[in-house]
Formats: structure tokens, sequence, C-alpha cells
């Protein structure tokens, strides 16, 4: 059993995430908005990489049962219902819905795992119901590949000390797995750099974007470990969370 680690979605379409446990990651924000979106009783979400894309798909969808969500360079997207902010996801907002979503970077990173055995989506805000689920499928035997979602194609720090986590997660208490050079550096980034996740987000290049553009309480939102106990598991085109009849 071996894992592996991708800093950005140009991995997409990789060997390593052919017939692999494939875990996606983009901290700020689409995985920890999915997470909170189901975890807040939405039904499912849909991932798409285009803004025309989703419309279309939302349009051949029952009105009153699905919400648009997205944005494109942090700003929602102009018509959309929702932006990407997990703060916007709550019960009273998506209990029930579908959520057709587009995002510049992690819908864009689960539109290209094709091929995997199995995908989730992972961040600091489900990790420890993640976590369980990645042992279990390492304990079986399943090699891992972590994919960052990055930031426009770039390596992003929240994303690889989340991956970093992960790594060692899964890596301690009896399990020996074999580790690529990048899921080395990886945990070696969370463990010399994880202690104050609050800080590290505020301080990493997205951000501070997010900072500037008044997007301040998502970084602390998304810094928050174990607020949502989902394991969001992307099927037949859409993330639904684990025990659902729709990923069995």
């Amino acid at each position: 059993m071996r894992i592996d680690v991708h800093f950005n979605a140009s991995a997409t379409g990789h060997p390593d995430l052919h017939d692999r446990v494939v875990l996606v990651v983009d901290v700020l924000r689409a995985s920890t908005t999915i997470a909170a979106a189901l975890a807040n009783g939405a039904r499912a979400v849909v991932p798409l990489e285009g803004v025309d894309e989703a419309i279309a798909r939302a349009k051949s969808l029952e009105r009153s049962e699905v919400l648009l969500a997205g944005e494109r360079k942090m700003k929602p997207i102009r018509g959309f219902d929702l932006g990407n902010s997990p703060r916007e996801f709550s019960a009273d907002v998506v209990n029930g819905k579908t959520i057709v979503m587009t995002t510049t970077n992690g819908t864009a990173a689960l539109s290209g795992t094709a091929g995997a055995l199995e995908v989730v989506v992972g961040a600091f805000a489900n990790y420890s119901a993640v976590l369980a689920w990645l042992r279990a499928a390492a304990r079986a035997g399943k090699s891992i590949t972590v994919l960052c979602a990055g930031s426009s194609g770039r390596f992003a720090l929240e994303d690889a000390i989340c991956a970093g986590r992960f790594v060692r997660g899964v890596a301690r208490r009896g399990l020996d797995p074999e580790l690529g050079d990048a899921a080395k550096i990886a945990a070696i980034v969370d463990r010399r750099m994880g202690g104050d996740l609050p800080a590290v987000l505020r301080n990493s290049e997205h951000g501070v974007a997010l900072i500037q553009a008044g997007l301040g309480e998502d970084v602390t939102y998304c810094a928050a470990i174990d607020t949502h106990a989902v394991v969001p598991v992307y099927r037949d085109r859409q993330v639904v969370p684990l025990g659902d009849r729709r990923e069995r």
C-alpha cells in the first residue's frame, strides 16, 4: 500500500489516480464548503467545471430542488444563488437541496478523477471522519493519492498542510505505507507548520487574498478542525455523504 500526493490539480489524469482511492483537498474553500453543505442536509453536490455547464445542469433539474453555487476569482457568480463561502451553506438554506457548483479550483480537480477506485473530499473541517475512512481503505490494501486543488495551477500551502496531516494520520498506529516523495514532503510541512492553523491560513497566499476580499471569516471557518462529521463521496458525477443510498 502506497500514498502519493500531488500539489495541484494538473495531476488530473495521472496514473497515480487510476484504480486508487483519491482524496481531493481544496481547503480554501471548495472542500470545506462541500463538507458544510452535506453535513447541513444537502442531498448532493454536483461539481462542474464551467459556468455555462452548471447553469444548463441546474435548468435540467426541478428549480425548487436545486441551488446554483460557485465563484470565479473568489467572487460569487452573478445570478447564482450562493457563492463558495461555507458559511452560506446553513441547514435552513441547503437542507433537501441539490447544489450545482462550479469553482475556480476544487470542482475542476474533482472532474479530473476519472479512473479512480473511490473519490472522497477532505479538508480540516471533516478531517477525522475522512481519516477513519482512509485508514479503513489502507487496511484493506488500497493505495491512496491525495490530490490538492492548489490555486490556479500553483502550490497552495493550506492544501499541502492538510494533505500532510492525512498522510501522517493514515501512517500511524500499525499502518506502514510506502510514501512517495511528495507525501513525505507534505508530512514534513504539516509537522513543521501545522501547529497554528488559523495563523497559517491567514498568512497563506490564498488566505491573504480572501481576507483582502472581505472573506476573512471564511478563512477562520476553514481552519477549524472537525466542524463536520461527514465523508463526501464522489460517484456518478455527484458528491453525496457516505451512507446515503445514492452512493451504494
